[in-house]
């Protein structure tokens, strides 16, 4: 299956401002590109990329006051299977794992481990420890937050998200991050294109998403809190603690979003 994605943000910028963007498919997925997805801009600005502390790749540069457009897309080949499910994958005693896998057990800025760890002990703890127990805190989260585009806010946490039950895609992923962290599983925030590849019209609008992934069984698997169910064509851009780690463009300077499109659909 050949799977076409891209992005194309506008905005107004009153001076000229410093941007990171984080936009392009993640590396692991390099090699499924049929074209290199190649980060432009309007009017063109010199690009310095570099790999941040997780890895992922971003861009800087410098955009200019005025109307100022980021463009990105590209072609990736996929198997059109659904997302996998990873069975009796064991949890992983913390004295045996990796030491780059510690990071994600700690708290972060929406995933406050501190305040939700008694409830995650109550809800999950007297669970069977594994995949169906990790599997259980997504359905919880699943049924416990309802769906709230026009709700949404940049600042809630996964503390918050459990308390006003309600939420986008990211407060899904930090509430089941802090329920899967508190029980002393490595759980990492993911950000990238899901599609509606076989699913009944109408479809929303296309969108970025997020999700999370977790180590059981001396591996990374996926998990999706929002949607609960197998997708066609996920397709990763970035990975961290929690959004902070990975937003798709930082502005350092006031700035107006005018225009934004998302592109992620079966290609002829």
């Amino acid at each position: 299956m050949r799977i076409l994605v891209g992005c194309e943000m506008i905005y107004e910028l009153p001076q000229a401002t410093p941007i990171i963007a984080m936009l392009n498919v993640h590396a692991s997925r390099v090699s499924d590109l049929e074209r290199p997805d190649y980060l432009t801009t309007s009017p063109s600005v010199p690009l310095q990329g570099y790999r941040d502390s997780f890895g992922n790749w971003c861009m800087r540069f410098i955009a200019p006051a005025g109307t100022f457009t980021i463009r990105t897309d590209t072609i990736v080949r996929d198997s059109g299977n659904p997302d996998g499910q990873g069975g009796d994958a064991p949890e992983i005693p913390v004295s045996q794992l990796p030491a780059d896998t510690l990071l994600f057990l700690l708290g972060s800025r929406y995933v406050e481990t501190d305040r939700l760890s008694d409830i995650a002990w109550k809800l999950f703890g007297h669970l069977p420890p594994g995949w169906s127990r990790v599997q259980a805190i997504c359905d919880f989260v699943h049924s416990h937050i309802a769906f709230a585009y026009a709700d949404s806010r940049p600042t809630r946490t996964a503390f918050e998200a459990y308390e006003e039950k309600i939420g986008v895609c990211r407060d899904y992923a930090h509430l089941a991050l802090a329920f899967i962290r508190s029980l002393n599983i490595p759980a990492r925030y993911c950000t990238g294109y899901v599609s509606d590849i076989g699913l009944p019209l109408p479809h929303a609008p296309g969108d970025f998403a997020a999700w999370i992934e977790v180590f059981l069984g001396g591996s990374w698997h996926m998990f999706d809190p929002r949607n609960n169910d197998p997708r066609v064509g996920r397709i990763l851009i970035a990975y961290g603690r929690d959004a902070a780690d990975v937003p798709l463009t930082l502005t350092f300077g006031p700035n107006t979003l005018t225009g934004f499109k998302v592109v992620t659909e079966e290609a002829a």
